[in-house]
């Protein structure tokens, strides 16, 4: 095949709908995929959804939706309010949380004590480096957001602290 057939056979899959084609011949093999447009992607899902009735009528069902996502941002609502005075300490890197230096030993820190900046708040095991975090604010520490033993991410939050 050269540039030119190619070149037409990936404008006729665009156009046809058809979301991959396959061309193996002895010395090449060429596949074509191509995304299927969001409105197509709607249907596929739509399509699948009849394999279960009640689940489709209830899928469709506008009231039911946003009554259940109007009550979820209302109960959050005042959380969000009370933690929007505490600063956040947040993982400077991926990897394994742990509140202290062994399974035997006390927390670093634990919901109601006082930390200073500099302070070791907890310990990021990363590719079997264990990495002591310090605290870069001071204050008391009201909620530990994360369970002992259990993976972070980058940047995400560890310790809610009340710098009052």
């Amino acid at each position: 095949m050269n540039i030119k057939e190619i070149q037409d056979l990936i404008k006729f899959v665009a156009k046809s709908g058809v979301n991959e084609v396959e061309i193996e011949k002895k010395d090449f093999k060429l596949t074509i995929k191509a995304e299927a447009p969001a409105s197509k992607q709607e249907k596929q899902i739509i399509v699948q959804a009849p394999a279960a009735a009640p689940v489709q009528q209830a899928a469709p069902a506008a009231p039911a939706a946003p009554v259940a996502q109007t009550t979820a941002p209302q109960a959050e609502a005042p959380a969000e309010d009370d933690d929007s005075k505490y600063l956040t300490i947040k993982s400077p890197m991926i990897g394994t949380f742990y509140r202290s230096a062994g399974p035997d030993k006390d927390p670093f820190v634990s919901v109601g004590d006082t930390i200073g900046k500099g302070d070791t708040v907890c310990i990021i095991e990363a590719m079997k480096l264990f990495n002591e975090i310090e605290s870069e604010i001071s204050g008391k520490i009201v909620k530990v957001l994360v369970d002992d033993a259990t993976p972070v991410e980058y940047d995400q939050p560890l310790f809610l602290v009340d710098p009052s």
